[in-house]
């Protein structure tokens, strides 16, 4: 199949706000309430703390602005795999496609949609099991989304919307009922030297997992309208919206309850938000916390699905999962495998183990899908097409992702050795996979 061949069946219906939720939230999630102590917990000063969710989220736009020129080169139904099947070989872009459905994607819902359940529980006090709240969650998403992208795409914008509007209304209580306890001396608590730069680094970890997710808006690449020119928009402007959006909220943390404060509280969020309303307050953030965590569900179930439907369509997957509902034009039976494996994950409470080996696989295709730039470019010159969007900086600004994100897996690898090892092996188990299906399509072409 032409990489530029539109995928049968979908339609593009996306316009710049749904694309642009999209970006935000497969980035904003349940974490921002609570994580930020770790950073606090790994430099001390107001600067630093604030400076690791500048530099987080300009490596997050760094990204942003490679995935927007390999989306206005090649606009297509499942994005990053096609931009890796594309640039290196099919292997790579199913190897990909297989790490995704089988540990990156599901078992980050399974974990967050257990998130959801129980803060939904703290608020409504039901006496029914998390993983049961976790799989209805999924199972709503999933019929949801099967009634097409539109529908999708307007519910998780509106749960992405009411995320962001929690967090502004814990930012106007901050400013209007507490005080300050940020003191910005000292600007470091270390001399600057290589110390500082590792601590800094580990402290990088947890920031640019959270800032993580914006990448999966370019599987939506073939229902986007005008996709050489609206999708990289909507990846820039919702990477930019997520950097204001985090930074102002640490720094109402930090305002809140000082550097110290921040460090020892693991959830920053509800000791805030009861300090200046009682009870009611914590309730609200559960509340927050709850919809964020589900849009999030939203957004992963609305984009991820495409790559499996592009596997299938290239004749690497099962076939069944290529097929398109008539009337809604969704990609029926991809949004159901997805939402059937991460309720299994979620059920039997494997979630926990299936995400640790994330975050190295993560980065490890970030790089490689970074990498795509170089040979896309080098074949655009021999073909002269013009592209309406190229990247600020590149060479430089491209290759300092690809290192930012390779450190952090050399960094998994030596801390986390055994859990890393397990995630290669199970990308590596792709492999005779991919090979088998190769064969089969063959086949049956021959056949056909």
């Amino acid at each position: 199949m032409s990489s530029l061949t539109e995928a049968k069946g979908l339609a593009r219906q996306l316009g710049l706000f749904g694309t642009t939720m999209a970006v935000m939230g497969g980035i904003i999630g349940a974490g921002i309430f609570i994580n930020p102590y770790i950073v606090a917990q790994r430099v001390h000063t107001p600067a630093l703390i604030l400076g690791v969710w500048v530099v987080g989220g300009l490596i997050a736009l760094a990204g942003g602005f490679i995935y927007a020129e390999l989306a206005a080169r090649l606009p297509v139904v499942g994005g990053q795999y096609a931009y890796l099947r594309d640039a290196f070989h099919p292997a790579v872009a199913f190897i990909y496609g297989w790490v995704l459905l089988l540990v990156i994607q599901t078992g980050g819902m399974a974990a967050v949609a257990v998130t959801f359940a129980r803060y939904f529980l703290e608020l409504t006090h039901w006496p029914i099991n998390d993983s049961v709240v976790a799989a209805t969650a999924l199972g709503l998403l999933t019929a949801i989304n099967c009634a097409g992208v539109r529908a999708g795409s307007r519910v998780q914008s509106i749960l992405t919307l009411t995320a962001i509007g929690a967090i502004g209304v814990l930012e106007a209580f901050s400013f209007s009922r507490g005080t300050s306890q940020i003191s910005w001396q000292p600007v470091l608590d270390k001399p600057v030297d290589v110390d500082l730069a590792l601590t800094f680094g580990s402290a990088m970890t947890p920031v640019l997992f959270a800032y993580g997710g914006w990448q999966t808006s370019s599987f939506l690449g073939g229902e986007v309208r005008d996709a050489r020119r609206i999708l990289p928009r909507a990846l820039i402007l919702g990477v930019i919206g997520v950097i204001v959006v985090y930074t102002s909220v640490n720094f109402v943390y930090l305002r809140a309850l000082g550097p110290e404060g921040l460090a020892g509280s693991t959830t920053p969020a509800s000791s805030m938000m009861r300090a200046l309303l009682g009870p009611a307050g914590a309730q609200f953030i559960a509340a927050g916390i709850a919809f964020s965590a589900f849009g999030f569900l939203a957004q992963s179930m609305l984009t991820a699905p495409r790559v499996y439907f592009a596997m299938a369509e290239d004749g690497v997957f099962f076939r069944s999962v290529a097929r398109v509902h008539p009337r809604t034009h969704a990609p029926v039976v991809a949004i159901i495998l997805q939402g059937a494996w991460a309720i299994a994950i979620a059920l039997t409470g494997t979630y926990a183990q299936v995400i640790n080996y994330v975050i190295a696989m993560d980065c490890i295709f970030f790089g490689l899908t970074a990498a795509c730039l170089f040979v896309l470019r080098r074949r655009a010159r021999q073909d002269s097409e013009p592209v309406n969007f190229r990247v600020p900086g590149h060479p430089w600004t491209t290759l300092l992702f690809i290192a930012a994100n390779w450190a952090v897996v050399a960094s998994t690898f030596i801390h986390d050795p055994m859990r890393s090892f397990i995630g290669l092996g199970i990308a590596i188990a792709g492999l005779p996979a991919y090979l088998l299906w190769r064969h089969r399509s063959t086949a049956f072409s021959a056949t056909d």
